[in-house]
């Protein structure tokens, strides 16, 4: 199953990558973290502790503090999926995510990014 291969992929493999990604469009790692934090409810300390312990994607989000009440508002397509329909629930989470960080790389405001 292809979802299986994303599922146990390395948060810590991926990170960089979506940090990269920001910056080479004139963004932040703190932007990105804040991003991150928005998302799961972790902070800095705890993000840092998942990057170090090297988890998958599966427990990166099994062990987030909390998903943001507002994930509903994140609409759109990624990756040729609508965010909204997707019907596995760590699948969307980790859409919702790259979804985000897609966002924060086309330049949107950091308060229409969170949803604010």
């Amino acid at each position: 199953m292809v979802n299986s291969k994303i599922f146990s992929m390395s948060f810590a493999t991926v990170y960089p990558l979506y940090v990269q990604k920001a910056e080479r469009k004139g963004r932040t790692k703190p932007e990105v973290d804040a991003v991150i934090f928005w998302l799961t409810g972790y902070d800095k300390e705890t993000l840092q502790k998942q990057i170090d312990r090297k988890i998958d994607f599966e427990t990166f989000f099994a062990e987030a503090p909390t998903l943001n009440p507002n994930v509903s508002k994140i609409t759109g397509v990624v990756c040729g999926c609508r965010v909204e329909e997707i019907e596995d629930k760590l699948m969307q989470k980790i859409r919702y995510l790259d979804k985000l960080i897609d966002e924060l790389a086309k330049g949107k405001s950091m308060e229409k990014i969170l949803r604010t």
